[in-house]
């Protein structure tokens, strides 16, 4: 079994590196599907305090926690009603201050999900500016009149489906939402919402949270011309969006991606620097050129700390895509810092999407090793540490408004976001309720419990890769260049103060064996894995991988 670190029960301030975000690994935790302590079938802050232990036994270095503000829960946490209060379903605000504590006395650091571009429609703000078009937040939200003939200001869709505009009877006008009819979009146009949403990063920083996740970074503002958006050039692909949804029909230029946007992250990143050691990373999706979009909102040290990037959350899976999403990240990114994520609560899980559902006990580890050798910060998603699959939610259960209304061709998100599965006790010991989602008997079986027994489960390799990686400031922080390997292996040097660590990934279905270059190398036999040389010859089996110092 493995041994749980002991730790100190007294509280401490987090110290070390302020850049501990370079290379840092950060884990996910989706509260409504972690661990439910009330009893009521969803997760919640008690469940995760109640696994810190567990938490930190991963070497991972933060987690990040998606929403758990006050919310009628129609996109489950992503519509605010109130940034300042935890929701009820989850817990009170003293539940979360234990957690904060409890994770800095293990060393873990706290990113809380803020959702900025838009709110509830249940929130007052909007409440209130839909009363009329004169009261003090008429203008918080994006209005705008019809057309002539009663249509929609513009053509800009909706993520979740059909236009993006609602028809208010009160105000008589349209209103924004690139999300649910239920998510309207604030109007960042208005120095009033900027200096709000300051404030609500500011009460959470003053709490202690060590930074944000930022949901749709780069939707904050609007074309206030309101000019349509142009069709889709031949050739081109809007990035993180399925090919299903007729979003992917259009440059989405004048909804989002605006330029106003980066103005505000360097106001963001301000409030930042006054508290030492926090950190951001923003999701930029919905965008035609994702290695331009990080470059731009990474800028020096003037916006976000990293961004989130999607090119690894799509079903490409080879070597070669791997070096071109890296290769084109370092030519066109300058000083760019990637967040890179192979799994999260919005896309499939990676050893089903990527094909390897029959061989995920392999798959699992080798691919969290590849993601936590790449240049950047790695995202871990719970679950993703015992290479759990995705779960097959039967349509009479989906929760998910995405996967309803793009049924069956896109089943939504609800498969990846099933319950963890911590003992083989009926719903894998999440909950003694019904839970929110079902828990498959596959999961069960893959429990951490029963992986926490087996010192050659992926719960334990991965907990040995990342234990070992800590160590290595090639790894960490240190650049990154491609070699030549036959056509199935990712190979490449990463370097720190000269300190060079070279590394191989077969993510071929067949053994490879090959002479690497450069060379000559020293194995590094502490990560875990078994690829050996034989003289000068590298060999590698299937999901296998290599590490070496020369």
């Amino acid at each position: 079994m493995f041994a749980q670190p002991a730790f100190d029960d007294r509280p401490r301030q987090l110290g070390g590196d302020p850049d501990w975000w370079r290379g840092g690994v950060i884990y996910q935790i989706y509260p409504r599907s972690f661990l439910d302590v009330s009893g009521d079938g969803v997760g919640d802050l008690a469940g995760i305090a109640a696994k810190l232990d567990y938490v930190a036994s991963l070497n991972v270095d933060a987690i990040w926690i998606s929403p758990f503000f006050l919310s009628p829960m129609k996109d489950f946490g992503y519509d605010v009603a109130d940034y300042k209060a935890v929701d009820p379903l989850f817990g009170k605000i003293e539940d979360f201050d234990a957690l904060l504590e409890g994770a800095h006395r293990r060393g873990l650091r706290v990113m809380l999900d803020l959702v900025l571009s838009h709110t509830s429609d249940k929130h007052p703000w909007f409440q209130e500016s839909r009363f009329d078009r004169t009261n003090a937040k008429a203008d918080w939200y994006v209005w705008a009149d019809p057309k002539p003939d009663g249509g929609p200001p513009t053509n800009w869709l909706s993520i979740f489906g059909g236009p993006a505009w609602e028809w208010d009877s009160r105000r008589r006008q349209y209103y924004m939402h690139n999300f649910l009819a239920s998510q309207p979009d604030l109007n960042f146009h208005n120095p009033e919402v900027q200096e709000a949403m300051l404030d609500v990063a500011r009460f959470w920083l003053e709490r202690g949270v060590d930074g944000f996740r930022l949901d749709t970074a780069n939707m904050y503002f609007h074309d206030p011309d309101l000019r349509d958006n142009p069709p889709l050039e031949p050739g081109m692909s809007v990035n993180g969006i399925p090919d299903e949804n007729p979003y992917s029909f259009q440059q989405p230029v004048y909804n989002i991606n605006r330029p106003e946007n980066l103005v505000f992250m360097e106001r963001l990143r301000d409030l930042m620097n006054a508290y030492p050691a926090t950190a951001t990373v923003g999701e930029v999706g919905a965008v035609t050129d994702m290695y331009e979009a990080v470059a731009e909102y990474t800028q020096g040290s003037k916006r976000l700390h990293m961004a989130y990037s999607f090119d690894f959350l799509n079903r490409k899976y080879s070597a070669g895509h791997v070096r071109r999403v890296i290769e084109r990240m370092e030519a066109k990114g300058g000083d760019a810092w990637s967040s890179w994520a192979f799994s999260n609560h919005d896309n499939e899980r990676v050893v089903s999407r990527w094909g390897l559902g029959g061989r995920a006990e392999r798959a699992g580890p080798f691919l969290i090793a590849l993601l936590a050798s790449l240049r950047g910060t790695p995202c871990l998603y719970q679950g993703e540490e015992l290479a759990l699959t995705e779960a097959v939610v039967p349509y009479e259960k989906l929760q998910d408004p995405y996967g309803i209304r793009f049924w069956p061709e896109f089943k939504g998100r609800d498969g990846c976001r099933t319950p963890m599965p911590w003992t083989d006790a009926p719903h894998g010991g999440f909950t003694a309720a019904e839970p929110w989602l079902p828990v498959p008997a596959d999961h069960v079986s893959h429990c951490v419990d029963r992986q926490d027994h087996d010192t050659d489960s992926p719960l334990n390799r991965v907990r040995a890769f990342l234990g070992w990686r800590r160590g290595q400031p090639a790894l960490l922080k240190g650049s990154i260049a491609f070699h030549d390997a036959p056509e199935t292996v990712a190979a490449f040097t990463r370097e720190a103060d000269g300190a060079r660590l070279y590394c191989a990934f077969n993510l071929g279905a067949e053994a490879v064996a090959f002479t690497p270059q450069p060379g000559p190398l020293t194995p590094d036999e502490g990560a875990g894995f078994g690829g050996a040389l034989h003289g000068d010859v590298l060999r590698l089996s299937p999901l296998d991988a290599f590490f070496a110092r020369y």
